[in-house]
């Protein structure tokens, strides 16, 4: 007579089980209640949001020095046009302009056109009407775009640590695009 062996039951949760019982409960803990517009303190703007205005300017005047660029430096609106476009798309992330980007966009044309008349420089700082000025070279103008989003990308990643969940996931992924436009104007200028 053959010896067999009777069928054996688990005595607790199987291991898939478990596994998926913890990503569940990973995805739960991700799934957090929305993030609060104010604090507790009398309804003084939060963190967050004093940081998403921020980004929202900053890439406002970014824009806007693109803008000065193209207009001081017309050969140069084909590559940077693309560049500028998707920085205004930016700040419209961050909350910035209005509804599909036409006072973001109109305000960025007013700077350039603004900029055009203003005289050009060697070097880069604001001119007392807020306009950016712009250097004489176009060389210099990119390298000073690129300096510009690069100072803004590391101040953006710097920012993130300490902001909530999906504001920081907007500003490592802007971070990184402005890394890119970095990038881009500086290879190209080579």
């Amino acid at each position: 007579m053959p010896f067999t062996l009777p069928p054996r039951t688990p005595s607790g949760p199987r291991r898939r089980s478990l596994l998926a019982s913890a990503a569940g409960a990973l995805v739960l803990a991700g799934c957090s209640a929305p993030e609060s517009t104010t604090d507790t303190t009398g309804g003084s703007p939060s963190a967050a949001d004093r940081a998403r205005a921020r980004a929202a300017r900053d890439s406002e005047t970014l824009a806007g020095r693109y803008a000065a660029v193209i207009a001081a430096h017309p050969p140069l609106e084909g590559r940077l046009r693309p560049l500028r476009a998707e920085v205004v798309r930016h700040a419209e992330a961050f909350g910035g302009g209005s509804g599909g980007g036409g006072r973001a966009s109109s305000s960025a044309s007013a700077s350039a056109s603004a900029s055009a008349s203003a005289p050009v420089s060697e070097s880069a700082p604001a001119s007392a009407g807020g306009s950016p000025a712009v250097p004489a070279t176009e060389k210099d103008a990119l390298a000073e775009l690129a300096a510009a989003e690069r100072t803004l990308a590391d101040e953006r990643t710097k920012t993130l640590v300490e902001a909530p969940g999906e504001l920081a996931r907007l500003l490592a992924s802007v971070a990184a695009a402005g890394a890119a436009h970095a990038f881009l104007l500086t290879e190209g200028a080579k």
